[in-house]
């Protein structure tokens, strides 16, 4: 029989050092960063040797969600669009992590800012997926936090989403990428927060012309978008691939561990961050609604 969700929110609280806002855990520091996490992943070439056409390149950024789902996301691209792909995730971040200019201490080095990294790779996607944390470890959060001050912390949160798109479309010059916002799943603590998150980005979406992927909706019950829950249903996919219903007697998938209510990796986070080393249903699901996603807007090269 699973552990009730609260014990796991209790447990959760020495784990989650790298992704959650102040009232999901204790306040304290996330784990320091790894060295650069940027990986790149060329796309394949055609027999004759020269590179597949059409294929986009997708820059994905974002904090401890997009580091445990780099690898995943990547293969998805590659295999699906025959992208080419470069990943900077760093756990603990916001976007104002990812600006450039930001305070000293920033989460985020100088060489991985977004800006910095769309001047030199020139992506046809960036993929933004932040759950929203505003822990006051963050230098550039200038301690504001979602307990604290609600209206502060969303009012700082809607001006650093703004402030990085510009940098992003300056950078980007006459080649602009289309920013991906990836909308998050339910958190059973602060769910308005997340709600009120998910709004943001659509909101700035809207405004500049760019795309919304709601992966949070694959890892939400069908017809409860913001009801947090520990195993959903499994997808015809994942009852054809039995690595990924984890639970084939009774039809359903583990999204995250007793332990960990946030992450969707189903072994436990480590001090160091790193890219999810098993199968998890939820990690594939965010990166197959990501993926379809930015295909909708980048049909699939012929062959």
């Amino acid at each position: 029989m699973r552990k009730p969700w609260v014990v796991g929110v209790v447990l959760a609280g020495v784990l989650l050092g790298a992704c959650t806002d102040p009232s999901s855990g204790p306040e304290a520091a996330p784990p320091t960063p790894s060295v650069p996490a940027t990986t790149r992943q060329q796309a394949p070439v055609s027999p004759s040797g020269a590179p597949v056409k059409s294929a986009p390149g997708v820059l994905y950024l974002g904090d401890s969600l997009a580091m445990e789902s780099q690898k995943v996301l990547g293969r998805e691209l590659r295999d699906t669009l025959a992208a080419t792909y470069t990943s900077a995730p760093y756990s603990g971040t916001t976007p104002c992590d990812y600006l450039e200019g930001a305070k000293a201490g920033s989460l985020v080095p100088d060489a991985d800012k977004a800006a910095t990294l769309v001047r030199s790779l020139h992506p046809d996607f960036v993929v933004l997926q932040f759950w929203g944390n505003a822990w006051a470890y963050t230098p550039c959060m200038d301690g504001i936090t979602y307990a604290a001050d609600r209206e502060r912390y969303f009012a700082r949160y809607r001006a650093d989403v703004r402030k990085l798109t510009a940098q992003i479309a300056t950078a980007g010059g006459a080649r602009r990428p289309t920013i991906v916002w990836v909308s998050q799943g339910p958190d059973p603590i602060t769910p308005e927060r997340v709600r009120a998150v998910n709004a943001l980005y659509e909101a700035q979406a809207r405004a500049t012309g760019d795309i919304v992927a709601d992966a949070g909706r694959t890892v939400s019950p069908a017809g409860a978008r913001y009801t947090w829950a520990q195993y959903l249903p499994c997808t015809a996919y994942e009852r054809a691939h039995p690595d990924y219903c984890t639970q084939p007697g009774n039809g359903r998938t583990a999204l995250h561990l007793d332990t960990d209510y946030l992450h969707f990796c189903l072994v436990p986070t480590t001090s160091t961050p790193r890219p999810c080393p098993v199968r998890s249903p939820g990690i594939l699901r965010i990166a197959r609604e990501i993926t379809r996603v930015i295909g909708a807007q980048a049909p699939a090269p012929s062959r």
